[in-house]
């Protein structure tokens, strides 16, 4: 975010990635909504989010439930550093079982970055913050997506980010609960396939899907796009509606 905001992340192990800046950007809100962040990590989303939006927030509420102590506190370290800890707080949890502070059916947006890989596919990583944020655990990717929009008021927004090869779980998990799905590609380059999504969808909603263009990431150079670049360095909002 060209400076604008500082994290704190461990030493070892769990690191966020380009990923949960295009999610943060992607996230457009009004006055008063409630705003939830799913496995919450070292707090990245909230924190790019508000980097971006703090001049806007009125009687808006920021949460995050996250399982690991570890993280939460470093989550909580990085709102105080970056001077959002009066806006946003975070609570340690299971998504499955989430704080009595995380009322389910109240959020008007759920945010999240699922974890990417499947227990079955991957041999997890010696550091256990990344093994638990980046594989499937006792919470697979479609119970992740249930209990999402279980915090979700109806016809309220849930956006994750994901990897491309998964989006038909993703699309087989909101189906019946969840419609207006838009899918926004972040193709690697022009000529190479998209690796991530980002899929919006409203609880309730019997809208059909909209695929977008979506954003190319990088130039044939392999440097950021101008667009990308915006969103990464200067804290440009995403228009994934487009």
């Amino acid at each position: 975010m060209g400076g604008a905001i500082k994290l704190f992340q461990p030493d070892e192990g769990y690191r966020i990635a380009t990923d949960t800046v295009f999610l943060a950007a992607a996230i457009a809100y009004d006055k008063g909504d409630h705003i939830l962040d799913m496995g919450a990590g070292t707090g990245g989303i909230l924190s790019c989010l508000l980097s971006r939006t703090h001049h806007q927030v009125s009687n808006n509420i920021f949460h995050g439930i996250e399982l690991q102590e570890e993280l939460l506190h470093l989550a909580k370290r990085n709102a105080e550093e970056n001077k959002f800890g009066h806006f946003i707080e975070y609570f340690q949890g299971d998504i499955e079982n989430p704080p009595c502070q995380c009322e389910p059916n109240s959020y008007h947006h759920v945010i999240s970055n699922p974890p990417y890989l499947k227990k079955t596919d991957a041999t997890a990583s010696p550091f256990e913050t990344r093994a638990v944020a980046h594989m499937d655990s006792h919470i697979e990717l479609h119970k992740w997506i249930h209990l999402c929009l279980r915090m979700t008021k109806p016809l309220g927004h849930l956006t994750l980010v994901h990897r491309a090869d998964r989006l038909d779980d993703i699309i087989a998990a909101l189906h019946g609960k969840a419609g207006d799905i838009i899918i926004f590609p972040l193709w690697s380059s022009k000529d190479k396939e998209a690796r991530r999504v980002i899929i919006q969808a409203r609880k309730g909603s019997k809208g059909n899907i909209a695929l977008k263009p979506g954003l190319i990431v990088h130039t044939s150079e392999g440097t950021f796009t101008p667009i990308a670049e915006a969103i990464l360095r200067h804290g440009a909002a995403l228009d994934i509606t487009k």
